[in-house]
């Protein structure tokens, strides 16, 4: 027996047995984003809303420091990171 919780009406109970296919969930139909926030995320999400996209000062602060070499950059290793993050696909 799965119980899944969270949805707007109540509690979903779905009756699982060994011999089933293997089935995904299904997801419970979304409700409005608003019913979903808590009333504690709401001035968190609205001071991200209000945050830009990109800080173009800050970027062009570390543009011009790595230019004049005082930002140190080690190219080995960010080919590392960007390795073990997206794996090695052959």
């Amino acid at each position: 027996m799965r119980i899944i919780t969270g949805t707007p009406g109540g509690v979903v109970v779905q009756t699982v047995t060994d011999a089933a296919p293997a089935e995904a969930p299904r997801a419970p139909a979304a409700a409005p984003q608003e019913a979903l926030q808590s009333a504690v995320m709401q001035p968190a999400l609205q001071a991200m809303k209000d945050m830009p996209d990109i800080d173009h000062a800050r970027v062009a602060e570390l543009r011009d420091a790595l230019a004049k070499g005082e930002l140190p950059f080690n190219a080995g290793k960010l080919a590392g990171l960007i390795q073990r993050f997206h794996g090695s696909e052959k």
